[in-house]
């Protein structure tokens, strides 16, 4: 981590702080006029800067344009006397992260420099670019095509919508995009939108000004403008809220977009690829997806081909993330012996290639000798259930399975319960993510359904067997694209 800069003319401030940051493990480096400062930014950038607004010389306020014109995304707190928080206030349009006033607490002033912090390495971590982009490996026609597809795309700005199950390896695939584009010096982020709150995701997108909404103490960048010049990934667009569609729909019509609280137009030069393992077009059709912003974001798709239709690279594949887990935890790479990698080339693998990387980072660990035989493999994938062990289910409101891969577990002596405890834990392996939410959306489906076959579809009657409000079992039928109610 960098040092805390701390630039004031007073020597007594300066020491002050210094020692507080000290005690806190903080690194500082201090300067006594804006001059020197600007004069060390040639060589060197700050985590955060603390600056008084009046020295002689160039100001605090001379000193945090030069500075955001260089460094937009570095916290700057200003230091100033009561006397003059029109200075202060005035600070914030040129994007300071907050002031000290004083005489300020100690104690106050190092916790909002710790903010500062947080904000910054927030900032870091998401900027900063991967040293390199992860090959994608392999040899069968289906990859080889959208090998092509990306190599006709190249030298495109044009909008992508990656569409394949999950684990296909879309946020790679659109990786590479950006890095054989014209945009690829420029910041490549990617942004999951099922992963984060619908209240917060305005937030991540777009930003935020400060004071938009409680606990929004500074002006914060979204992801629109830290991939100003370079490339947003969204991933699983489908699941994104109704009304952000809406405004993502605006930011990729006519380029703007405004910060949450914000009344001041945001230009967006940043290309967008989209992912989604949704079937779009039906979300369209279900009214929960909008048929304008699909089309913007459907400009060229990209499908990519499940494991299953490429069994031939599973070898290939591997082998890659054997060696690559065991570079990691600095051991020798296990070998598979040739029986093991025939199995492993005939298992459906319903998470894709991450459960693939899973997989290989289990054996890396697990497995007790050099050589990797079947009996070394996990025993949920070498044991067969019994035939006929559970019953056949009826399809979740998406169409697929209820529980994808129960049928593939034996089954549990503790009922239904322990079955979903197996899934959960399938589910889990196969690096799959928001298992709480699809689950508890499948366990929803089938109790309502179940309700509502019990009363003939009578939907007042079911939400009152099932111990739930009127409003609330319309709005779940809704949400669970379940058919069959009816009114009393």
């Amino acid at each position: 981590m960098k040092p805390i800069w701390i630039v004031d003319d007073d020597a007594s401030i300066r020491w002050v702080l210094e020692k507080a940051l000290a005690r806190e493990n903080l690194e500082t480096r201090s300067f006594p006029n804006a001059r020197d400062a600007l004069a060390a930014f040639e060589t060197d950038t700050p985590q955060v800067l603390v600056s008084d607004i009046r020295m002689p010389g160039e100001s605090g306020i001379d000193l945090l344009q030069a500075v955001k014109a260089r460094h937009p995304g570095l916290p700057v707190i200003i230091i100033t006397a009561f006397s003059d928080l029109d200075s202060a206030v005035s600070s914030f349009q040129g994007g300071a992260f907050d002031y000290l006033a004083k005489p300020f607490d100690i104690d106050k002033a190092v916790s909002l420099i710790r903010r500062a912090l947080e904000e910054s390495l927030r900032e870091a971590s998401v900027e900063a670019a991967p040293a390199e982009t992860p090959e994608i490996l392999g040899v069968a026609p289906a990859m080889q095509e959208v090998f092509r597809a990306i190599g006709r795309l190249s030298q495109s700005n044009v909008t992508v919508l990656i569409t394949g199950e999950s684990g296909t390896g879309k946020e790679l695939v659109a990786s590479a995009l950006h890095k054989h584009s014209p945009r690829a010096r420029q910041p490549f982020i990617a942004l999951n939108t099922a992963a984060i709150p619908k209240d917060l995701l305005e937030s991540e997108l777009f930003g935020h000004e400060r004071g938009a909404f409680t606990g929004a103490q500074a002006m914060r960048r979204g992801r629109f403008e830290q991939a100003e010049g370079g490339t947003l990934f969204l991933d699983e667009i489908g699941d994104m809220p109704f009304d952000l569609q809406t405004r993502l729909l605006r930011v990729l019509s006519d380029g703007h977009f405004y910060r949450v609280g914000g009344h001041q137009p945001v230009k967006a030069n940043v290309r967008v690829i989209a992912a989604t393992h949704q079937n779009l077009e039906q979300r369209v059709r279900d009214g929960l997806f909008r048929e304008d912003l699909y089309h913007r974001l459907n400009v060229i798709r990209l499908r990519l081909p499940s494991l299953r239709e490429r069994s031939e690279d599973i070898p290939l594949l591997a082998r890659h993330f054997l060696v690559q887990s065991a570079h990691q935890l600095g051991v020798e790479p296990k070998r598979m012996s040739e029986g093991a990698m025939r199995f492993l080339s005939g298992l459906e693998l319903p998470g894709n290639v991450r459960q693939l990387e899973n997989l290989c980072n289990w054996i890396t660990v697990m497995a007790p000798g050099q050589t990797v035989e079947i009996k070394d493999l996990p025993r949920d994938l070498t044991q067969a259930p019994p035939a006929g062990a559970l019953p056949a289910a009826a399809p979740a409101p998406d169409g697929s399975s209820p529980l994808p891969g129960l049928l593939a577990a034996p089954p549990s002596p503790d009922g239904w319960i322990g079955l979903l405890e197996l899934q959960a834990a399938s589910m889990l392996s196969a690096g799959q993510f928001e298992v709480m939410g699809t689950l508890g959306k499948q366990f929803e489906s089938v109790l309502i359904k179940a309700a509502l076959k019990h009363t003939h579809g009578r939907k007042n009657d079911a939400a009152m067997r099932l111990g739930i409000g009127r409003n609330t079992i319309t709005r779940k039928i809704v949400e669970l694209g379940i058919d069959g109610a009816r009114e009393e």
